[in-house]
Parts: C-alpha cells; structure tokens; sequence
C-alpha cells in the first residue's frame, strides 16, 4: 500500500513537471512567432512608397532590371533612411537604342556587379523636384548617386535655354511618379558610369580567349634530308615572332594583305571588335570625331589595325583632338598616301599607359619610341607634369587625355597637336645669296714671269713688267 501511494505521488510529480514545460514552450513559441511578425512587419515598405510606383509604373525595362539586379532590399533600406531621386530612362532607351553587346554584357551571371551600379547610378539620396530646377535657372546641381563604385564621378543637374538635363540625358517627363518618399522622373537616354564602362571594355581581356597555338609544317634539312626539330612551343597570346612590319599592309594604295604572322586562320584575338570598341569610345568620349573620320572612312586604317591586334601585335595610338586636326592645310592632306603617313607616325608598336610614359620619360628624361612610319621614330620628354611628343617646341604635342580606351592590346592616348616627323635632309639648300663680281688681272704663266725678270734685269722689255 505505501508503495503504491508512493509511486502515484512521483507519477503525479512527473506529469505537472510535464504541462509546465509545454506550457513553456508553448509560450516562448508565441512570442518568438510575434517578434517575427513585428520585425517583417516594421521591414516591410508603404504600399505608396515610390519603389511599389516604381515596379507598377510604365517604366516596365527599367523595373525588370531592377528586379533581376536584386536591388530591392538595397532600395528599402535608402528608401527607410531618406528619400530618393530616380531618373528612368524610357522603354526604347533599354530596349531599342542600348548596345545589344552591352545589354548581353549586363545581363550575363557574372556581371551582376556591373547591372547593380548601372541602375544605382541613376538613383539620388536626396528629394530633387521641378520647382528645385526652376530656381536653378542657368545653374548646375552637383549630386552623389547612390552607386558606390562610382567614385568621384557626380552627377550635374543643369537647367539652361529651357532644356533640363541630367549628365547628358535629357528629362522628358518632370514629376513623372511624386510620392511621399521620392520622386521619378523620366530621362531619354542610360546613363553609364565610367567604371561599367571600363568592365565593358575589359571583358575581350585576354584572360577570356581561348587561343589556339599553330602549328606549322614540316620542314626539311636540305644537307641532312631529316625533318628539322620543331620549335619549341610557345604559349598562347604570346607576342607573334614576326616583327609588325612583316605584317603591315604593303602601302596605302593597296588593300590590306594577308598578314604573315603565326596566327594564321586561327586569331588569338578579335581585333575587329576590339578596333570596333575603341572607336566608339572615342565617338563617346567626345572631341575625337575627325580622328574617327580618317580611321574609318579616309582609310582602311581601322580595318588593318583590327587584323594585326587578331595577330597578336599590341599598338599605342596617339590621338589628336578635333582643334588640332583642323589645323592641318589642304597641301598636306590631298598628296596620296598622306593620311596614312600621318597616322602611322602616331601609332607606336607597342602597349603604354600614361602611367609607363610619364614614369619613362621620368627616368630617362627622354625616349624614343618606335613608330609605324618607318624610320621615324617619336621622342617624348617630361614636361610640366605631363609627357610632350614631338622634336621642339614648333612641332610638339602634350598629352592631356590619358588612357581615353586601354583594354590590354589596344591603347589610346590624346594628345593636343598633330606631329610630324623630322625632315629626313636637314641640310636643305638656303637661299642662295647674291654675290658681287670682281674682275681678275689674268696671271700670266710661270716660264714668262722669269722671263721678263731676267730681260728687265738688263733695262729691256720694260713693258713686261
């Protein structure tokens, strides 16, 4: 009897100690459950929040990118901290008017980074509406996007002759979305920072070819009748073993000749595209459309140099600006042959920065590269913290647009001046001065001078003297 009045009372014990912690858990369950709810609740955004407009807008392009850049946490928490500016550009802008390269370029995996600070940046941390611009007449607005990565690349708003301005795009629709927390407005053009665009230009880096070495044929010893020892090999997009004269085109008159490099069919490079890509650059860059001009349509120029960057040769362009190009005289651009001549002696076989140059000329004072104008050869010199080209300061250049397009084969550098090689007879014949006439006594011969010495001696022949 005890012993089962003892046992029902530990069993008793046992089944409170059971229902307490239920109870317990039960409890903890709810208010975890509550601080969840609470929290989502309080990260959650206003169903008139400018980025809910935003994504049920017409701005259809711009909202599904925003999407697929998974930018909307990134939005919630500026939008919770202050409000935002946004400049949409229009449908036609992404869809029609964009690069389709570059669109394929942004909407590729691994450039995720690239898509994020292309739509970042045009986006404001600050309110800007119309009645802002209106007292900005003639005036800029200097503004941080929200893009990290752009450095200090700002954004200028500019209201001038009554066209209203963001960067270079202009504002179609003012006040387009206006909400408590931001403002859309509709612009007709992308606007692209500096930095997306240096990704874009890196992506044909040489880490993403795939080259193919080439092989040659066998070749016989005529002494030994033994097929010579093969090569030994050498690594692909290594520089090609002929120099870039051996695969130049033979003159300007004549089309572009098979190049005789080691590539062969196999290219290690698309130099067309990359040729392709540094023209536009320029068109871009602004202030170099002469010079586009001549490449493309004077000359073959551009389609050559895309041949030889496909064999494998690197090239530093010095580029001169619109001023400089527009000094040049009808007389030196109408003789054959002449565009060719003055753009091969911009153009250096070989691969420079503004970094090497001015370390260069630093170290060396001055240095002589090669050019494509045989056997000119382009001095450059340190001067006022920069590098001049040229021979004097009558024909000189400074470079002052450093590295406008540098991808790894192909370099851009623009310089002020239009430069032109040293004459090749520095000797040239002066004018010749006019010389006065002196009338000579003929001399008389040797045998009659001591003649008439030897007949005067004796006081004859007096007039001989």
């Amino acid at each position: 009897m005890d012993f089962q009045i003892y046992g029902g009372f530990q069993l008793l014990i046992c089944t409170f100690f059971l229902l307490f912690a239920i109870s317990g858990a039960t409890l903890h369950e709810k208010n975890s459950s509550s601080s969840t709810s609470s929290l989502n609740s309080g990260s959650q955004i206003n169903s008139n929040s400018v980025l809910v407009a935003l994504l049920d807008s017409h701005y259809t392009e711009l909202s599904e990118l925003v999407e697929k850049a998974l930018l909307l946490q990134t939005l919630e928490e500026a939008v919770s901290n202050h409000n935002i500016t946004i400049f949409a550009p229009k449908n036609e802008a992404l869809e029609r008017d964009l690069d389709p390269e570059f669109k394929r370029f942004l909407l590729e995996p691994g450039n995720l980074r690239s898509l994020q600070n292309l739509l970042l940046f045009h986006m404001i941390p600050s309110r800007i509406e119309t009645a802002q611009w209106n007292e900005q007449v003639n005036k800029s607005i200097h503004r941080n996007s929200l893009c990290k990565d752009a450095g200090n690349e700002i954004l200028e708003i500019s209201h001038k002759n009554g066209v209203k301005q963001i960067g270079e795009a202009k504002i179609i629709k003012e006040n387009d979305i206006v909400r408590p927390d931001g403002v859309i407005h509709g612009i007709e053009r992308v606007l692209i920072p500096k930095s997306v665009q240096q990704d874009f230009n890196a992506r044909r880096s040489l880490r993403s070819i795939s080259a193919v070495l080439p092989e040659g044929a066998p070749v016989v010893d005529p002494r030994t009748n033994r097929l010579k020892k093969p090569a030994s090999p050498v690594p692909a997009g290594a520089p090609p073993a002929l120099p870039i004269y051996a695969a130049m085109a033979p003159g300007p008159s004549l089309a572009p000749a098979p190049a005789p490099g080691p590539g062969g069919p196999h290219h290690h490079f698309d130099g067309e595209a990359q040729v392709k890509d540094f023209i536009q650059t320029l068109l871009h860059y602004g202030g170099y459309n002469e010079l586009a001009d001549i490449l493309v349509n004077l000359t073959s120029l551009a389609s050559e140099m895309g041949r030889l960057v496909s064999e494998g040769y690197v090239l530093t362009v010095l580029a001169p600006n619109d001023e400089a190009m527009a000094k040049l005289t009808t007389d030196q651009l109408s003789e054959p042959g002449a565009p060719e001549q003055i753009m091969y002696y911009h153009m250096i076989p070989e691969y420079q920065t503004e970094e090497s140059m001015y370390n260069a000329v630093r170290r060396f004072g001055k240095v002589k590269y090669d050019t494509l104008r045989l056997p000119h050869k382009m001095v450059a010199e340190e001067a006022d913290g920069s590098v001049k080209f040229g021979h004097g300061d009558e024909v000189s250049a400074y470079l002052f647009d450093p590295d406008i397009y540098t991808d790894g084969r192909i370099s851009v550098q623009g310089i002020d001046g239009v430069l032109f090689p040293p004459e090749e007879s520095k000797g040239a014949t002066k004018a010749a001065e006019p010389v006065a006439k002196v009338t000579a006594t003929p001399r008389r011969g040797k045998l009659m001078e001591v003649a008439c010495g030897v007949l005067g001696a004796f006081g004859h022949f007096s007039s001989c003297h």
